[in-house]
């Protein structure tokens, strides 16, 4: 009897085409799932019967409770090499193995500027006045050459979105609390002497920290009032770095021109999350590690990591 594996959250139905699976084809059943489980019960009633299971980012927790219902279950192949979502310590004492796969940068920084310049120029709102019969020009773009980029986090991501901003002629400034003068040279940039300064700099300011402790809420209501109304968020991490009632009451009031995000406190957003209907905010979902190449990276992986798996080889192991 061959092996069942699940792949969870499959949105776009792609999981089966974005790779080879023929080399695990003979052992697996593979069953892809486009919908998602809004609770740990739905998914343990999926999951019920599946050996493995293929998670895209941290899209599904995996806590002890979950693993605990899941006496079938003996490896998860999560994307990317950092998952916060599983608890280790409980696939350890169950038996399950976790591993993860290839990921690449340039996906979110590609979308960090989408969702800049299209706040910047009011692209979205143009395009369906144009499509809609709406007023011929009815913004004026904000300008980037000449302007202040504020990067919080300048690690793989932060500092390619920083070099980007110096191709638009930017002045970018960064800060993250373990950042270094030099450390910000090396990638063009210069370092804020605090948080504190960096978002009454910045013209645009984008987010690309880890989340963690230190992190969690580190954009609150105190924090949203130092950026100026003319300002712009962009925030393609992690939507618990920025408090997001603070977030919606600053759009609602016009503390800030606008923000862009990716992330969000709940995924997928409710049909009534107050996001999807906030002003000025250019909303996309979660679409930042979402490219073919990363698919074809992630699967790929995958499929490498079952198979090592079933012939007791190394996989990538995380935790």
């Amino acid at each position: 009897m061959k092996l069942r594996c699940a792949v969870l959250d499959d949105y776009q139905s792609v999981a089966a085409t974005a790779a080879d699976w023929s080399p695990v084809a003979g052992d697996i059943e593979v069953v892809s799932f486009a919908e998602h489980c809004a609770t740990e019960d739905e998914l343990a009633v999926r999951l019920a019967e599946f050996d493995m299971v293929v998670t895209l980012r941290e899209r599904v927790p995996f806590p002890a409770t979950l693993i605990e219902r899941l006496p079938r279950l003996r490896l998860i192949v999560a994307s990317g090499m950092r998952n916060t979502s599983i608890d280790y310590a409980a696939a350890e004492r169950h038996g399950v193995t976790v591993c993860g796969t290839a990921s690449t940068a340039t996906p979110p920084v590609e979308l960090t500027w989408a969702l800049l310049l299209g706040l910047a120029r009011g692209l979205v709102d143009e395009a369906n006045a144009l499509r809609n019969g709406g007023p011929w020009q009815s913004t004026v773009g904000a300008d980037l050459h000449g302007r202040t980029l504020g990067i919080l986090g300048l690690g793989k991501i932060g500092s390619r979105v920083a070099a980007v901003g110096r191709a638009f002629g930017m002045d970018v400034v960064a800060w993250s609390e373990n950042l270094t003068p030099e450390r910000a040279e090396q990638a063009g940039a210069r370092l804020a002497a605090s948080k504190e300064e960096l978002l009454g700099a910045g013209d645009f300011v984008s987010v690309h920290l880890v989340l963690s402790e230190r992190t969690r809420g580190l954009l609150g209501a105190k924090e949203l009032g130092l950026m100026r109304p003319g300002s712009y968020l962009v925030n393609t991490s992690r939507a618990a770095i920025v408090d997001q009632d603070a977030l919606l009451d600053a759009l609602r009031r016009g503390a800030i021109a606008g923000a862009g995000v990716d992330v969000f406190d709940v995924e997928p957003l409710p049909a009534d999350h107050p996001m999807r209907s906030a002003p000025r905010l250019l909303a996309t979902p979660h679409l930042g590690y979402v490219s073919q190449a990363n698919y074809a990276a992630y699967y790929g992986d995958a499929v490498e990591d079952i198979r090592a798996y079933l012939d007791g080889r190394p996989v990538r192991r995380l935790g």
